[in-house]
């Protein structure tokens, strides 16, 4: 019911309808913010053919990678349900470093964002 960073009114993400992923929490190993990653960041989450833009939304354990909301898998042709969802592997999750969606909460500047960012990493590399 709550996420660690919220929209714009204070209310925690929506998973059914916003695209958001969950970093895991800073331990000694990682830290999210020293690395340019922050509530806001924006994510290309990749799976066979298809690309979803998201935000990250949330933050989990120190020791787990590949969490991301119900929006995020059903824009990727995964399944969402709580007993049959997710995939074992061929995710790739890709965070734009000192990135932001303003508002967290509005999809269409994650994807405006993240499209220019891919372009760009794709021009450059």
């Amino acid at each position: 019911p709550s996420t660690a960073y919220v929209q714009s009114d204070g209310q925690p993400l929506n998973a059914e309808t916003l695209p958001y992923i969950v970093v895991p929490a800073a331990s000694s190993r990682w830290s999210p913010g020293a690395s340019g990653v922050r509530g806001g960041s924006v994510a290309a989450v990749v799976y066979q053919d298809r690309v979803q833009y998201a935000v990250v939304g949330d933050t989990g354990p120190s020791d787990l990678i590949g969490a991301a909301s119900y929006a995020t898998a059903r824009g990727l042709g995964i399944s969402s349900g709580p007993s049959d969802g997710g995939v074992p592997s061929g995710v790739t999750y890709i965070v734009f470093k000192d990135s932001v969606a303003d508002p967290i909460e509005d999809h269409q500047a994650a994807v405006s964002t993240g499209e220019r960012l891919a372009r760009q990493f794709v021009a450059d590399n």
